[in-house]
């Protein structure tokens, strides 16, 4: 049994809070407008650091985009490139990092793929506001950009 799972994100339109950092107005305002929308069965935002500019360095907000929603003025509609990634889950702001890389990279080698440095990783909390008060935690799904070895 494998605890890393491959997946792939289509390319499509992301809604982007923009860079910030938790406590800012317009990330808690992105945090609230996502928060309001029905649950589906899988997450559909996705967090990542984004230090692409180096002024303004700081987590940034995907959420993904279907025609018709209703997006505030303050936020942009994007092109997310999509691509495969290697997905591991683990328990938010508790996961032992360099285990949890030892874990992807053996995957990986073993199955003829390796990261990929041209997209960064991204994160998601997996489980619902029920599962957190009957765990006391959040489970949390990793990202990992990865291609075909080459």
């Amino acid at each position: 049994m494998h605890s890393v799972r491959i997946c792939e994100i289509p390319h499509c339109k992301m809604v982007s809070s923009g860079v910030g950092m938790f406590g800012e107005e317009s990330f808690e305002k992105f945090d609230q407008w996502f928060s309001s929308l029905p649950r589906s069965i899988f997450p559909k935002d996705f967090l990542f650091w984004d230090n692409s500019n180096p002024e303004k360095a700081g987590f940034h907000w995907l959420y993904l985009y279907e025609e018709g929603m209703i997006v505030p003025d303050c936020f942009d509609i994007i092109d997310f490139q999509g691509g495969l990634y290697a997905v591991a889950t683990d328990i938010d702001q508790q996961t032992d990092t360099a285990a949890m890389k030892t874990e992807v990279d053996t995957f990986l080698s073993a199955n003829g793929l390796e990261r990929d440095s041209s997209r960064p990783d991204l994160g998601n909390i997996i489980s619902s506001p029920l599962v957190h008060n009957i765990l006391g935690y959040d489970q949390m799904d990793y990202y990992i950009p990865v291609k075909i070895k080459g």
